[in-house]
């Protein structure tokens, strides 16, 4: 009895601290993930107020924010918005890959973390938070853009590696040969396309199964299907996260309205919890000596996003101002880059803080990024055009001058 009722005061003090940060990021304009990242450091081991009678429950309240968070992610898509996106955009998520990912490998490598730890630290750096992205988006009322489209297919194909890099990446840290990485991966590959097939041809099927009058009732069947697929997965080492993201893309129409409707509360409150428990396993001490590479890691990832953004919206036809805006909204990370840390913490535990620091940065210069981008490059456009036509303007006169003596 004292067991639980210490679980319940913890548990009551982090969701009210949750409410109370998420309250305060929405009056300052910012994402709430980095307080809820610092709450998590506060409460965990070497914090301020360690935790100890909930931990459990928090570990599997963040589980399921997780499977929630790809799930929600899923309803946004139909299959073939999906298939449409893989056919006309996939130059722009191969250069994505390239430019975002190589970074992460190389500091994991120059670090001496060693291959594995490099090809999840180049998840890490690779993938857009497309939660802070979509808020962005939301906030700026850029919805409409005509670069919008661009900024949203780049992320549906990170959505759409991650069932293919997170299987790769759970082998490679669970020391399975490639024999059995082969496997792995095809039955990945399987499962994805199965389930675009049926989504696809039978999605009206699967959704009128699924549907019901009743909101009780649709609620209890899409979340209990999810969390038995997403389990299913993981027993196939196929990821519970692209399960439940695989889930999201079978439903389609009213099914998946109503669905995404009743279970966003649900996916908000345990994303939170599942942010607060990857700051529990960091302490604190531990990111000061991973401070500087974050930093440097942040900076050129920064960079290589905005040329991302650039180069895929000029693909598309999109105006230069619309190019500097497709960059600058894809610089934030948050959610992915915290799955991807925390599958890897156990092969190369500096990771976790390295990505914490990571994020908090990125998920803070993210919104500024998206905002400023576009006004920075025009003004220093501006000067640079001055520049070069401030010497023509001066030296005019002095050569009429000359001739007329």
């Amino acid at each position: 009895m004292h067991d639980t009722t210490a679980m319940l005061i913890e548990l009551g003090a982090i969701i009210l601290a949750l409410g109370l940060l998420g309250r305060l990021a929405g009056r300052v304009g910012f994402s709430p993930i980095p307080l809820y990242l610092l709450a998590g450091l506060a409460f965990g081991q070497g914090g301020i107020l360690p935790l100890q009678a909930s931990e459990e429950f928090v570990a599997t309240g963040a589980e399921i924010g997780v499977i929630l968070l790809l799930l929600l992610l899923g309803l946004e898509y139909s299959a073939s918005e999906l298939v449409t996106t893989l056919k006309t955009q996939y130059p722009s998520g191969a250069v994505d890959f390239v430019l975002n990912a190589a970074p992460g490998a190389a500091m994991a490598l120059l670090l001496g973390w060693g291959p594995v730890a490099a090809v999840a630290l180049a998840g890490v750096t690779w993938i857009s938070s497309s939660g802070v992205i979509a808020k962005v988006l939301g906030d700026l009322r850029r919805l409409g853009n005509r670069e919008t489209p661009v900024v949203l297919g780049v992320l549906v194909l990170e959505d759409l590696a991650m069932a293919v890099y997170l299987p790769i990446l759970t082998a490679l840290l669970a020391g399975v040969s490639l024999a059995g990485g082969a496997v792995t991966l095809v039955i990945a590959l399987g499962t994805v396309g199965a389930v675009l097939y049926v989504a696809l041809r039978h999605g009206r099927l699967v959704s009128r199964a699924v549907s019901s009058d009743s909101a009780e009732m649709l609620l209890l069947v899409v979340f209990g299907l999810t969390l038995l697929v997403a389990g299913i997965a993981q027993q196939l080492q196929v990821s519970a996260a692209v399960g439940a993201f695989l889930v999201g893309i079978a439903l389609s129409g009213e099914v998946a309205e109503g669905a995404g409707n009743l279970l966003t509360p649900l996916r908000d409150l345990f994303a939170a919890v599942f942010f607060v428990f990857f700051g529990l396993h960091t302490d604190p001490a531990d990111i000061p000596p991973v401070l500087a590479p974050a930093l440097a890691l942040a900076a050129v990832t920064v960079l290589t996003k905005i040329a991302t953004g650039y180069w895929a919206a000029r693909r598309a036809g999109i105006s230069v101002k619309g190019r500097w805006r497709a960059g600058g909204t894809l610089v934030a990370r948050g959610e992915f880059s915290i799955v991807i840390a925390g599958l890897a913490v156990g092969v190369e535990p500096r990771i976790g803080p390295l990505a914490t620091a990571y994020v908090l940065i990125l998920v803070v210069l993210g919104p500024l990024a998206a905002r400023w981008t576009e006004p920075l490059a025009r003004r220093l456009t501006r000067r640079r055009a001055h520049e070069s036509t401030a010497p023509t303007a001066v030296t005019e006169p002095a050569e009429a001058a000359h001739a007329n003596s």
